[in-house]
């Protein structure tokens, strides 16, 4: 059992609801004598709080817990800077779905308080890199836990692309854009575009094309270890982009190439003893309950 004793707090910006459960989440941890950290920026609306305060990046090197009050978009974010010191990370949400915040704020003070004692489960969620290259050199660089997408931007054309898999070419296509997603990412933008549900145990990523010309062109899900190669064909005039979790964006220019790898660090991902994934997917996704009305 880990001993939880420097605990961070991030919270999304622009909501007066995650404020108040910010309040509440920092007097509950001070009662239980523990030193809090908040986050920088959420720290600036919380005049006369008296704690210390950290920069997202430092909050991983300082803390043994971190804890994300917001929506999947805010856990995305914090995914992207703590992945890397390994610290473990837990989600209290306040946005729309929840598939990565999954206590609710009604709830926050009995979860929190399991998770402190040691009831809890951990997930390693694995992120990916993209880089695009332009002759050979680096010019963009980003992280995704849930996807990288390469899409036109604000034109309405195609994208006329080559896909190449640990080196092998698979095939050259005209779509509005392609989704790299991992099983984290399966359930948002991928699934959108007609991409499987993955579960988050998978070591695997889906490739799913975007409106693709050729309508035989499916999602393929290959192993979480492949490299992919992503060639814009030097013959287009619009200039597309590649997103990294919707929240990243960089541009590319015809004839270059976006090479996407799965991250060395993974998040350390904490859930509440009663976390199931198959209930998530049936709240969430409105999925039928039992027959007969049972739970």
């Amino acid at each position: 059992m880990e001993q939880f004793r420097n605990v961070g707090i991030i919270g999304r910006l622009g909501s007066t609801r995650v404020l108040e459960t910010v309040r509440r989440l920092k007097r509950f941890l001070i009662d239980r004598h523990l030193h809090v950290i908040l986050e920088d920026t959420i720290a600036d609306l919380l005049p006369g709080h008296g704690l210390q305060t950290s920069s997202r990046k430092m909050l991983g090197e300082v803390c043994d817990l971190v804890i994300v009050v917001g929506g999947d978009g805010s856990m995305l974010g914090a995914a992207r800077a703590l992945a890397r010191h390994k610290v473990p990370v837990l989600g209290i949400n306040r946005g729309s779905l929840g598939f990565l915040t999954d206590i609710r704020p009604d709830e926050l003070e009995l979860k929190v308080a399991q998770v402190l004692e040691g009831q809890y489960l951990t997930e390693n969620r694995f992120l990916l890199e993209a880089e695009v290259r332009r002759q050979g050199e680096a010019i963009g660089q980003g992280d995704a836990l849930n996807d990288v997408v390469l899409h036109p931007g604000k034109s309405t054309r195609m994208i006329e692309f080559e896909l190449y898999i640990d080196g092998q070419f698979v095939c050259s296509q005209k779509a509005d854009g392609l989704i790299v997603a991992t099983p984290t990412g399966s359930t948002a933008y991928a699934l959108s575009a007609g991409g499987p549900i993955m579960h988050p145990k998978l070591d695997a990523i889906v490739v799913v094309p975007m409106y693709p010309h050729t309508l035989s062109s499916r999602p393929i899900v290959v192993d979480g270890n492949s490299e992919l190669k992503v060639v814009v064909s030097p013959d287009m005039t619009i200039y597309p982009q590649v997103s990294c979790d919707g929240q990243n964006h960089f541009t590319c220019a015809p004839g270059d190439t976006l090479h996407v790898a799965k991250k060395a660090q993974k998040l350390r991902l904490i859930h509440p003893l009663d976390h199931n994934y198959y209930e998530v997917c049936r709240t969430k996704l409105g999925w039928g309950s039992r027959l007969g009305g049972q739970d």
